[in-house]
């Protein structure tokens, strides 16, 4: 390190975590009335507007600490393009594994009267249009967490960013599950899927982080959030019954934990980039 990094450095730990702290703060502001009416009303406008709450906060910290906009990152690079289809088809790989071995071993029941060429119809949907409509909710979220929250983790030396970065993210989602209002539709003890998401969201976090981080794009990690919410919530769950098959499957499933697992074992088993921006 040059003498001139050794004086920057303090500085930017400095800038970094005053940025975390800020964005924390809106967050919660933001957050917390759009959860009440997430929870109270039970719609998709609470949700919608719910999902932009990071994106906000993240837009808002920028302005009040004049950080710029540059370092968002929405272009596309070279390294881009692999991500995008990794992040297409991360969720159908997960779910046809957790779910296939879920069904198959009768822990959950497939549930579908027009059969299995409906349900290859619905996936084909769901990865496709339902992605596409689900970026503009899933853009709310990263512009916060991967945009914003995850690289300023790094820049403050916060050990173990990228767990960290998850275990945020997670804790985000608990108000909803103990309100009643998300995961907990099908039964189930509320304290045991809460725990459960916290450790899928945390795992799953670091293949969302090897995609922004790798690419210097937030597209990747915005197409795999939408991915995942059309295809999981959408086209898996609603296919899926039994009394203990909230345990199993869904976001909360041990079997979905245990292919996530080695999804992001088999992701980023490589030594990763820290790339701010795609280069050029």
């Amino acid at each position: 390190m040059t003498e001139d990094q050794q004086v920057l450095a303090p500085d930017r730990r400095r800038t970094a975590r005053r940025g975390i702290g800020v964005f924390l703060v809106a967050l919660v502001v933001l957050s917390a009335p759009a959860m009440v009416f997430a929870v109270v009303a039970r719609n998709d406008i609470g949700i919608a507007l719910l999902m932009w709450a990071p994106g906000l906060a993240a837009v808002i910290t920028r302005l009040l600490l004049r950080e710029g906009f540059d370092d968002i990152s929405l272009r596309l690079g070279r390294r881009s393009w692999w991500a995008l289809l990794i992040a297409l088809g991360y969720p159908v790989a997960i779910g046809a594994a957790a779910y296939g071995a879920g069904w198959a071993s009768g822990l959950a029941d497939f549930t579908g009267a027009s059969g299995w060429g409906s349900f290859a119809g619905e996936l084909l949907v769901g990865a496709t249009l339902g992605t596409a409509v689900g970026l503009v909710f899933a853009l709310g979220e990263e512009l916060g967490w991967r945009g914003y929250l995850l690289t300023r983790l790094i820049e403050a030396d916060i050990p173990r960013p990228l767990m960290v970065s998850g275990l945020i993210w997670a804790a985000w989602h608990l108000p909803l599950i103990i309100g009643g209002s998300y995961l907990t539709g099908n039964g189930g003890s509320t304290p045991v899927i809460a725990v459960l998401f916290v450790v899928q969201v945390t795992v799953v976090s670091y293949v969302f982080a090897r995609l922004r981080l790798d690419t210097g794009s937030i597209w990747p990690a915005v197409v795999l959030h939408a991915s995942w919410n059309s295809i999981i919530q959408t086209v898996f769950d609603p296919h899926t019954s039994g009394s203990e098959a909230w345990l199993w499957l869904g976001e909360q499933g041990v079997l979905t934990l245990a292919a996530n697992v080695i999804g992001a074992v088999i992701l980023c088993r490589r030594p990763g980039r820290l790339l701010r921006q795609p280069s050029a």
